[in-house]
Parts: C-alpha cells; sequence; structure tokens
C-alpha cells in the first residue's frame, strides 16, 4: 500500500509517519520548504521538498510514484504567503477561478484538483482517530463561576468567524471578546488576548461549522497551554470528538501545574 503525505509544519506529519508505517503503508512525502520537520525524511520512503505553489510539479511527483491517495498534514505559516510563495501556472489558474481566496476555498479547491487527477484526499485523522479530544474535563481545576457564560460567548463568537473562514479561536474576558483569531495564528491571539484578561482569560477554539475533515482541523498541544501560561489564561475550551490533540498527558501535566482547565464538550 502506498500513501502521499503533504507536510506542513508541526508534528502531525511524523505523527501520521510513524502510525502509517505501522499499518504497512509506504510513504511518499512533498514537504514544504522553511515548514516541515527535515526529521521527517528519516520516517518516510520517498521525499521531495517543495515551495509552496508548486502545484503542477506535486501532482507530476505523485503521479511518478503511482500515488492514487493522500493526506495534507501540518500547517502553513499564513503570512508566509507574502513572503515565500512561488505558484505555477497551475496554482495561479486554480486562485484565479475561486471568488475568495479564504482558507477552505483555497484548500476544496486544491484537494479538488488533486482528485481530478486520480488522487483521493483522505481525511486528516485517517489511521488517527484516537487524538480526537474525548468529552469531558480533562484537569484537576475545574470551571469556576462564571467561566461558563465566557465560554457560552467564545463559542459563538468563534463558530460565526470559522463561518466566514477567518480564524477558529477566540480569546473572552469579563464578558468581552478581547481577541479574534486572524493570519497570526493561535498562540498570537491567545497572547493578544490573554494579556487583556487580567489572568482571567478564557480561550476557546472551535470547528468551523462546515468543516472539511481532509485538513485545517483545529489542534492543540503542549503549545497552546505554555503560551495561555504566560498570560495567565485559565481555561481553554475545545470541541469534543473534532480537535486534534497532540500529547494530551503532557498536556494535562503542565496545564495542573498552572492550575489551568481545560474541557472538551459540544455546545
Amino acid at each position: 500500500m502506498r500513501i502521499g503525505l503533504i507536510a506542513g509544519n508541526g508534528q502531525f506529519p511524523i505523527i501520521f509517519c510513524k502510525k502509517a508505517r505501522d499499518a504497512g503503508f509506504e510513504i511518499y512525502a512533498a514537504a514544504y520548504r522553511q515548514e516541515a520537520d527535515p526529521e521527517i525524511a528519516a520516517h518516510v520512503d520517498e521525499l521531495e521538498w517543495f515551495h509552496v505553489g508548486q502545484v503542477n510539479r506535486l501532482i507530476k511527483y505523485f503521479k511518478k510514484h503511482r500515488i492514487d491517495q493522500a493526506v495534507l498534514l501540518g500547517g502553513i505559516k499564513k503570512t508566509k504567503i507574502f513572503k515565500d510563495l512561488k505558484p505555477d501556472i497551475k496554482a495561479i489558474s486554480l486562485i484565479a477561478s475561486l471568488r475568495h481566496t479564504h482558507d477552505d476555498g483555497i484548500l476544496r479547491a486544491f484537494a479538488g484538483l488533486l482528485e481530478k487527477n486520480g488522487i483521493i484526499v483522505k481525511p486528516s485523522t485517517f489511521l488517527l482517530p484516537d487524538l480526537l479530544a474525548p468529552e469531558g474535563c480533562w484537569t484537576r481545576r475545574k470551571l469556576a463561576r462564571g467561566e461558563m457564560p465566557e465560554i457560552e460567548l467564545g463559542w459563538k463568537v468563534a463558530k460565526e468567524i470559522g463561518r466566514l473562514d477567518i480564524g477558529q479561536c477566540v480569546v473572552v474576558g469579563g464578558g468581552s471578546i478581547l481577541a479574534v483569531e486572524a493570519v497570526d495564528g493561535t498562540d498570537a491571539t491567545i497572547k493578544r488576548g490573554g494579556g487583556l484578561g487580567n489572568g482571567n482569560a478564557v480561550v476557546v477554539k472551535v470547528c468551523k461549522p462546515n468543516q472539511d475533515e481532509r485538513f485545517d482541523v483545529p489542534a492543540i498541544g503542549v503549545d497552546t497551554i505554555q503560551t495561555m501560561s504566560t498570560v495567565g489564561a485559565r481555561v481553554l475550551a475545545i470541541e469534543a470528538g473534532k480537535a486534534i490533540v497532540f500529547d494530551r498527558g503532557e498536556m494535562i501535566r503542565l496545564a495542573d501545574q498552572h492550575g489551568i482547565t481545560i474541557i472538551a464538550f459540544v455546545l
């Protein structure tokens, strides 16, 4: 069995590679320069490095190795499109055909183009359903009085910015929206909002209302808790069964150390 991997930053691509190899897959990786971890070379059968926008070359690479299924894992810094985008003719045509160049629109169109070329894009949790967030409060610290209304407000706003394809994370405090995720990403949003929360900020991160499970599923990890601890944010609320969780045990240990609540549920 063969599978293609389109790899961005973070640990997700390497976690997937280990699981895929255990399942008997040969892995042919297309890794984005200055994004994917070079360590990925030790976990795949074939590796080629690409600039963002080299769509035609990527398709040719997969066809050369007879790849008919692939996953898109790991992020691409959104600010990178202003610095290191090198679109080929196929990428330019793809973008020109879009009404909006929001994340979902680009990714759906990209996946559609791959599938037109015989490469089926699998869900990002393919082979890794155990990474999805289980429901419940994971930490010693439970929700304090007044924090549930903050979560409900943040949830409502986060779903709306998700519907508009702006972001997935909102920071709430004192009944007000302190920060909304934009191109700077989740950690930057937590820093902006948490700095205004006077030690009582609530972080909410959810799926978009029409989330495409093939890509851009919300993910959290140890870095999320570390960032929250630096600004005194007290609660992280995520969507059970939807968010991807990395290093859950270490996340909980660190959250307990800093008196942070992690709770996953469905509203």
